[in-house]
């Protein structure tokens, strides 16, 4: 393998005609031999960054820069990197050592030579054994290996790959995640993988870049991304945050006060942003709440329960409250059994503001 490569994004930019834009402006570094998941909801512009970063796009504006080179106008066979598409797109006519071998074909390389890396693509994957079958006669997963095998034997500098796990069942996702991680692993090679998976991000990245409208809301390790998120879009795409929104009414030693439109009032801690009169918004983990404790002043509120859900070991419990959109807890299971609530109960919430995290303004 080629050694992996530093990918340096700066300014970029795709626009679809004179209005759409699909990607805006966004600055990225991914370190070499880093596994970076490229994560957001549909259209956010994942996926033309990943294409402009193979070359199957073409950026409007801004540089790529694999390692040294500055690949925004080369081809894609000019840059040191290699695709795997979504739908695989194996050749169904040839034997897997003939489907991973075929890049090798198209730059002349002897056929004997060709086929003995393309047995060693296949003995890295775990499929060696099913060398002469054709793709029909293989599963979703050992097609997806073919396909991977396909896609490093060039030797790529990095692997995009553009959400590889979206066609696997659930229980075939988790196996070929670990298979994935393995060999970033074992290879040293720069991965970006594009997802809308949040789950799929947080076990794979060490680099996890949220995306939403064209443009990068957070780009850090997954903990960091978890326990910190950046925006209220993050706190809220991850889903594992609530937030509470309104005007700083007073600052003071220990933090801020911030009023919700209701007139509910709740306690932040202090950020260098916060300016009375000004709008601010917070995030409270989910399984950091407790139902039916009293709250102190500015440290929870009473809501009416309206919906619960049972999530193996905790209990998902939905929540309406005047001027708080969408609260919900984590309540553990064993907790929750212990003092159940129902389905249009009013019950008290409460946390403390050690678990209160302040978030960056909304920016647009």
């Amino acid at each position: 393998m080629q050694q992996a490569a530093t990918i340096d994004i700066a300014s970029l930019t795709k626009k679809y005609g004179d209005d759409a834009v699909a990607v805006d402006a966004i600055s990225l570094k991914i370190k070499a031999g880093t596994y970076c998941c490229l994560l957001g909801p549909s259209g956010c512009g994942k996926t033309s960054t990943l294409r402009m970063i193979a070359g199957h796009e073409t950026a409007t504006s801004g540089d790529i820069r694999l390692g040294d080179v500055v690949v925004t106008d080369l081809p894609p066979a000019k840059r040191q990197t290699s695709m795997m598409f979504q739908s695989y797109a194996l050749f169904p006519h040839l034997d897997l050592v003939d489907n991973v071998a075929f890049s090798l074909k198209m730059k002349s390389v002897p056929k004997a030579e060709r086929r003995a890396k393309a047995l060693d693509m296949l003995k890295l994957m775990h499929i060696d054994q099913y060398a002469s079958r054709r793709p029909a006669q293989l599963s979703g997963g050992q097609q997806q290996r073919v396909a991977l095998a396909r896609a490093l034997i060039t030797s790529p500098q990095a692997l995009l790959l553009d959400e590889p796990l979206s066609a696997l069942d659930p229980f075939l996702k988790v196996k070929m995640r670990q298979e994935l991680k393995r060999l970033q692993r074992e290879l040293g090679v720069t991965f970006v993988h594009v997802t809308h998976s949040q789950e799929e991000a947080m076990a794979l990245a060490d680099l996890v870049v949220v995306m939403s409208n064209g443009r990068i809301e957070q780009a850090a390790e997954p903990r960091e991304i978890f326990h910190r998120p950046a925006t209220a879009f993050v706190a809220r795409f991850m889903g594992d945050h609530n937030v509470l929104a309104g005007k700083v009414k007073e600052l003071d030693a220990e933090g801020a006060l911030i009023e919700a439109p209701n007139g509910a009032s709740f306690r932040i801690p202090g950020a260098d942003h916060l300016v009375v009169g000004e709008t601010a918004e917070a995030a409270v983990r989910r399984d950091r709440i407790a139902i039916g404790e009293s709250p102190t002043k500015g440290l929870g509120f009473t809501g009416h329960v309206r919906n619960v859900e049972y999530r193996g070991g905790s209990m998902k419990v939905t929540l309406d409250a005047p001027g708080v959109e969408d609260f919900t807890v984590y309540a553990e299971e064993s907790a929750f059994d212990s003092a159940p609530h129902e389905v249009g109960q009013a019950v008290p919430l409460s946390w403390s503001l050690a678990d209160v995290h302040v978030l960056k303004p909304t920016a647009h």
